[in-house]
């Protein structure tokens, strides 16, 4: 067999990112090796919820089954009153995202750390990936021939690649640009928590809701089948962690339907965090590269912080793919960080900015005559091929990469295949 243009990959971070990187490297039979500071995967609730774009992903991957048996499926998704809680606008994906070329397609959800621990066992018990623990990067180096990694207590250590998996403080980021991480911080004080509380069954609550606020705007979408909810809300900005955790009653009893006493819920966790629209000056330094947090940042509202980072590892993928079987050269590494940059500022950057302005609107009650997504969400609830073309919109956000393969023919971007490629 003719020799392999590169030999390895070294990815830093075990979160989502990088494990599912490195599982469908892997599953294409490139060496890779993850670097992880922790000694485990990190355990914290986080989101859990992945949008249309990032399904293929799952699908090529081989775990799109245990996702749908061990999760569940989100059909339902509505912008409510903050008074009376009745829907102003929404949708019901069920017919038309059910089935788009075989596939389902509508937004998934399955436990973060549950979904890192299967990655994790796919990629190094099936398909021999390796995984390091306790392996601090504290800094990344290349020259023309190889790149590598400098591990605390522990040395160099050297590959083809070095890829940047490590979230929202990325020292492989750090490492090509500095602190230079252009883009904004919002002023807004969000708190995110897992709560048990019956929505659905005392309410008749959507699978995930938004409520309109400008001071007591929140979200509540299901995150498991028996009934926990991340529920997260706004806040007022510059209190103590104190402040906010005594606040919190108050905060639920004010905002959640039923005006619920803390010992009507049951919650299991809470933690205060601001949001970021950032995006690094590149993807692709030479051999180094960067994706999903590490690369850029929104807020969470629409769930594309973490879809999209799910879709820069298919793109990713596809572009090393390519060099380790000789259709592309090294070149494509360039369209890849050129591409995702592009789709962060025509897709990513602007939806979800205008996602969470749509949360915190300062008149609740006239936002459908000023909004036009939500007036296009009331067009589809009686026209269902309307509302499968603009609930497939979201789509734009990825990129075929393979189009530019040596024998790729006519492009296929836009095009789905039974197996979830394009």
């Amino acid at each position: 067999m003719a020799e392999r243009p590169f030999k390895k990959v070294i990815i830093v971070g075990a979160g989502p990112s990088g494990l599912l990187l490195a599982l469908l490297l892997s599953k294409a039979l490139i060496p890779v090796v993850i670097l992880e500071a922790a000694a485990q995967l990190d355990q914290q609730p986080r989101a859990a919820h992945y949008g249309t774009p990032a399904i293929p992903e799952f699908i090529r991957a081989g775990i799109i089954d245990q996702i749908r048996e061990r999760g569940l499926i989100l059909d339902t998704m509505h912008w409510r009153d903050p008074d009376t809680h009745n829907i102003i606008a929404g949708f019901d994906a069920s017919k038309v995202l059910s089935d788009v070329n075989g596939q389902d397609l509508r937004t998934h959800c399955f436990v973060l750390q549950d979904l890192d621990q299967l990655m994790l066992d796919e990629a190094t018990q099936k398909y021999g990936g390796e995984i390091l623990w306790e392996h601090r990067v504290t800094s990344v180096g290349q020259d023309a021939d190889k790149a590598w990694v400098e591990v605390e207590g522990k040395g160099r250590i050297e590959g083809d690649y070095v890829v940047g998996c490590d979230g929202a403080n990325s020292i492989v980021r750090r490492s090509l640009f500095g602190d230079e991480f252009p883009g904004f911080t919002w002023d807004e004080q969000i708190i995110a928590t897992n709560t048990y509380h019956d929505l659905e069954g005392r309410f008749g609550w959507s699978d995930a809701n938004f409520i309109v606020h400008p001071e007591h705007f929140f979200m509540a979408a299901r995150i498991t089948k028996d009934g926990l909810y991340r529920i997260t809300y706004g806040e007022t900005p510059g209190l103590s962690k104190e402040e906010y955790q005594k606040r919190q009653p108050w905060k639920f009893e004010t905002m959640l339907p039923g005006h619920p006493k803390p010992d009507e819920y049951k919650m299991i966790s809470w933690s205060p965090y601001k949001m970021h629209q950032r995006c690094a000056p590149k993807f692709r330094v030479g051999r180094v590269l960067l994706a999903a947090d590490a690369a850029h940042l929104c807020n969470p509202w629409g769930g594309l912080g973490i879809t999209g980072g799910f879709v820069d590892v298919g793109g990713l993928v596809d572009c090393l793919v390519g060099i380790w079987e000789g259709k592309a050269d090294d070149s494509i590494l360039e369209l890849y960080s050129e591409k995702r940059i592009e789709k962060w500022k025509t897709v990513i950057n602007p939806i979800s900015q205008e996602n969470f302005r749509r949360v915190m609107d300062k008149d609740p009650k006239t936002r459908l005559q000023r909004d036009e997504f939500m007036q296009l969400l009331k067009k589809g609830e009686t026209d269902k091929p309307f509302l499968k073309e603009l609930l497939l919109g979201v789509m734009t956000v990825r990129y075929d990469f393979t189009q530019h393969y040596k024998d790729a023919g006519v492009a296929k971007e836009g095009k789905l295949g039974a197996d979830g490629s394009y």
